[in-house]
């Protein structure tokens, strides 16, 4: 399974916001801060939640939704899967997984969830 580098799931909400400023948008830093979104949280940050957030502006939340999924390495949400497909891919799922917090969740390497997935 290719993972991206996943050194983003140890940011803090601070971390965050200063990357929210280096990809051209420190107008949303305190949405960031004030909602305590760390690099954990990051994960589930898509168009969906933006607006719980404050952010509002639609090509705004387009060009941060696109950021994140590169910082996360997968690609755009495909709304027309089938629910005949496989349920997650691997990489989505481990990434929701990482999203948790605890000893378990931080001992998970993507070789582990393969496994538990065949099984």
């Amino acid at each position: 399974m290719g993972t991206p580098n996943m050194a983003f799931l140890q940011w803090t909400c601070e971390d965050v916001a200063r990357w929210i400023e280096s990809i051209g948008f420190p107008q949303y830093t305190l949405c960031f801060t004030e909602n305590c979104v760390t690099g954990r949280k990051l994960i589930f940050v898509d168009c969906a939640h933006m607006p719980r957030l404050g952010i509002t502006d639609f090509k705004h939340m387009q060009a941060i939704a696109a950021r994140v999924r590169e910082l996360l390495g997968i690609g755009e949400v495909l709304w027309s899967r089938s629910i005949a497909d496989p349920p997650r891919d691997p990489e989505g799922l481990f990434l929701e997984m990482k999203s948790r917090t605890g000893v378990k969740t931080d001992e998970l390497t993507p070789q582990q969830l393969l496994e538990d997935i065949r099984h």
